[in-house]
């Protein structure tokens, strides 16, 4: 069997990483059975020091996108097996954009902006013994921040980065459209990577403004929900 390795649930979603959560999505949508070992240890014992990554069979696969790569080498496994060559593109493409672009927005809206950022240290550093939860949590912050500066979305204003959400918001709504999937009636890999950071933002329990916006796209919202619903219900 599949194991998944995560952070685990938290703030009301199955997991507070989007790279895992739209991995979850992809095992639920195509049927793959699997174990989700959730614990925040796995970091050290991360191929690339990062989450998620899967062990199949002994195999061990780490990177969200190659995960997703590797079950679609698996005709019995690859979500987008009914897609053609240019909505594929689209999947990939897009995926990428949601990877590279609303990845940063969501790490800003949770560890940069005071309101949010004491529920994120709560959450992650509570239990860590004294005195390190009294300085570890700042430090790390402060990586965070030096990482956002060297990427670009730290340099922007609280309102240039929250368009830079509607933007993506508005152009995810105009790509669904009507349909129940972003391509038709079955789910893709771009509804398991779409999900993946919607949920981030629409599912969650943090209530800031980045999630209010969010949550004003109700086109989205219905299709978070409703895949929320049937895949995690």
């Amino acid at each position: 069997m599949i194991k998944l390795y995560s952070f685990g649930p938290h703030f009301g979603v199955a997991d507070p990483s989007p790279f895992v959560l739209k991995v979850d999505a992809y095992l639920r949508m195509a049927g793959i059975e699997f174990e989700n070992i959730s614990d925040p240890n796995n970091l050290s014992r991360a191929p690339k020091g990062k989450l998620p990554f899967i062990d199949d069979q002994g195999e061990l696969i780490a990177d969200s996108q190659f995960i997703f790569t590797h079950f679609q080498d698996n005709p019995q496994t690859d979500l987008d097996l009914h897609l053609n060559d240019q909505q594929k593109a689209i999947a990939y493409l897009t995926a990428k954009s949601l990877d590279e672009n609303l990845y940063f927005v969501l790490v800003y809206s949770r560890w940069l902006r005071d309101d949010t950022w004491p529920i994120i240290k709560q959450a992650f550093f509570n239990q860590m013994p004294f005195p390190l939860k009294h300085f570890v949590p700042n430090m790390i912050r402060k990586t965070v921040l030096k990482g956002l500066k060297g990427q670009g979305i730290a340099r922007h204003s609280n309102t240039e980065i929250q368009n830079i959400l509607r933007c993506s918001l508005k152009a995810l709504t105009t790509l669904l459209g009507d349909k129940k999937y972003f391509f038709g009636d079955q789910p893709s890999s771009l509804d398991a990577a779409a999900f993946g950071f919607l949920a981030e933002f629409m599912l969650t329990e943090i209530d800031n403004p980045f999630n209010q916006i969010a949550k004003d796209f109700t086109t989205l919202m219905s299709y978070c929900e409703r895949i929320n619903g049937q895949y995690y219900g």
